[in-house]
């Protein structure tokens, strides 16, 4: 309809037909704001009646009463006096005059699109700390069904979340997330009875433009969703087609059990560490309460995989299994972003099938070109790891960034990417920011140690590494990248060291032979180097696609041996 501006003390929004001062907001019917704009376009002028009536009303017969009920709406929300006018004022027999200055106003947010969002995480208001994870599902899944909307963009879940637990001000999340809007509440649960509130705030002057309290029995929560989603739209005036409304919450499932289960597994599995296992087990039993939820089997085919791949389990008692679930998700439905990415990454770490991988990274991308993990995944894993395509994968994680602008991940994985594309300082810079964002991640600090590790900044590698190494139990991964930092450092007798501690482990549990073998070769023990690596072949280690592609700058070391060069032959490993 227009831009803002002020009329004095009063900030006019035309877009959403809204008028605020001093923490009270007003809404004004569409055909009032239309003639409060059409004064304001003239300021100071008096505009016929005639004229107003044409603008207001094209094409349509209305009487002079419609522009009269207009002006004295306007007139009670300005608090205006038609004898001593201070905004509008009547030209006998002629029309109206704005006689407030208007002013342009100018968001705080350089760039900001007038249709956007940030969804904050809800506070759990429940006794029972399990509910914190509900809260954040339920803020997620508001963000998923925001984001089905056009017409509207909305903030990453990571980057919301950035706020979780913080007192920011509202002009403050509006500038750093983009966003002219913010959706704030809480939610209580107590027994099958629950309690959301949700506001939604205009970051400009803090004011609130709809507010609503829901309280309902546990069964209605999918449909508390819809109706956030579609008070939202209605209220930022965005039209939505009528089959497409019916469309925005798709459960995915009706037992509630299940469905907090996966809210659940998808918390933990987000925390990655630790949390993947767990996350696993909140999946299975989502699973087996409804073998037919495909977001569910999404979420256990990715805990499997990322365990794989971690090496926090043995390929054989993951990776089957991974693909497995990735398989029924896309069965059960074709149309999910999430179910297409999870086969995808099942197909490239556990079947070692490229060409699927691509193919099902590109179709998660085409269905949900937002969905922050298809592209972080695609970019590192698939682009660059295997595909070589270093420039192109770092461009995709740039795009995963600039989506999710306050996410430690995605900083952390464009990192890796600029380092793996030769952007070596960027890349050490991008993953310094990532360990700010989230410094309690051992993800972040990990990458950190890797990227160190690539610009050959061994003093600083090892040193991210050890604090990775505390916050993770001393993850393999973290491991074998602090003892080949400490052997190009010159300290081989710590990198030894390292080693031993690492053969001791592979005794007692499973230690990834790929990392065995690379360390290895840092250490020159050729022998060991072959055996560990033909036993990462023979498991088919999902290791393998990361730690002995050859576009991975450490694995130089491996290929430098002729005898590997032949056992990559032997084994068809390309």
């Amino acid at each position: 309809m227009g831009a803002d501006f002020r009329l004095g003390q009063w900030l006019v929004e035309p877009n959403l037909n809204t008028v605020s001062r001093a923490g009270a907001s007003v809404h004004l019917e569409p055909k009032v704001m239309e003639v409060l704009v059409c004064l304001a376009r003239q300021p100071g002028k008096a505009v016929p009646k005639d004229q107003l009536l044409k603008m207001v009303w094209p094409e349509t017969f209305v009487t002079d009463d419609a522009l009269t009920r207009s002006i004295s709406e306007l007139r009670r929300v300005f608090e205006d006096d038609a004898r001593d006018p201070r905004i509008i004022q009547t030209i006998p027999k002629r029309g109206y005059r704005l006689v407030a200055t208007v002013e342009t106003y100018t968001s705080p947010a350089t760039g900001v699109t007038q249709d956007s969002i940030a969804v904050l995480p809800f506070i759990n208001m429940s006794a029972d700390v399990e509910n914190e994870f509900f809260a954040d599902g339920i803020t997620e899944e508001i963000i998923n069904v925001l984001s089905q909307i056009e017409r509207l963009r909305v903030a990453a879940r990571t980057s919301s979340f950035f706020f979780k637990g913080k007192h920011a001000d509202m002009r403050q999340i509006g500038e750093q997330l983009n966003v002219r809007t913010v959706l704030e509440g809480s939610v209580r649960k107590v027994g099958d009875r629950l309690r959301i509130t949700a506001q939604l705030v205009n970051v400009a002057d803090g004011y609130h433009l709809w507010s609503e309290r829901y309280d309902r029995e546990m069964k209605d929560v999918f449909a508390i969703q819809d109706e956030i989603a579609q008070s939202i739209a209605l209220r930022l005036k965005l039209t939505l087609e009528s089959e497409r409304l019916e469309q925005l919450v798709r459960a995915g499932t009706t037992n509630l059990e299940a469905y907090l289960l996966y809210l659940k597994g998808r918390a933990l599995l987000y925390r990655r560490g630790g949390g993947i296992q767990r996350a696993a087990e909140c999946f299975d039993r989502a699973v087996k309460l409804d073998p037919d939820y495909a977001l569910a089997w999404a979420g256990l085919a990715d805990s499997y995989t990322t365990l794989g791949y971690n090496g926090l389990a043995h390929p054989h008692a993951c990776m089957p299994k991974g693909m497995e679930a990735a398989r029924r998700a896309v069965t059960l439905s074709t149309s999910l972003a999430e179910a297409h990415t999870a086969l995808a990454m099942a197909a490239l770490v556990g079947a070692w099938d490229k060409q699927t991988a691509e193919q099902e990274f590109l179709r998660a991308l085409e269905l949900n070109p937002r969905y922050i993990q298809a592209r972080a995944w695609y970019a590192l894993f698939y682009l660059q790891f295997s595909a070589g395509r270093l420039a192109e994968g770092m461009a995709q994680a740039k795009l995963a960034l600039e989506a999710d602008p306050l996410s430690g991940y995605a900083h952390a994985i464009y990192a890796f990417s600029c380092s793996m594309a030769g952007q070596h300082a960027k890349g050490a810079q991008t993953a310094r920011r990532a360990v700010e964002i989230d410094s309690e991640s051992y993800l972040t600090c990990m990458i950190l140690q890797s990227v160190l590790l690539l610009s050959r900044d061994f003093e600083d590698s090892v040193a991210a590494g050890e604090l990775a190494l505390m916050k993770s139990g001393r993850t393999s991964w973290s491991l074998a990248g602090v003892g080949c930092a400490l052997a190009d450092w010159g300290k081989v007798a710590d990198a030894e060291a390292i080693y031993a501690e690492m053969l001791a482990r592979a005794r007692r549990q499973y230690m990834p032979p790929t990392y065995l073998a690379l360390l290895a070769a840092y250490l020159s023990r050729e022998n060991d180097l072959i055996g560990y690596s033909r036993e990462a072949f023979a498991i088919r280690d999902p290791s393998c696609q990361f730690h002995f592609s050859r576009y991975w700058p450490p694995s130089e070391r491996l290929y430098a041996y002729p005898r590997f060069r032949d056992l990559l032959s032997e084994v068809g490993f390309e």
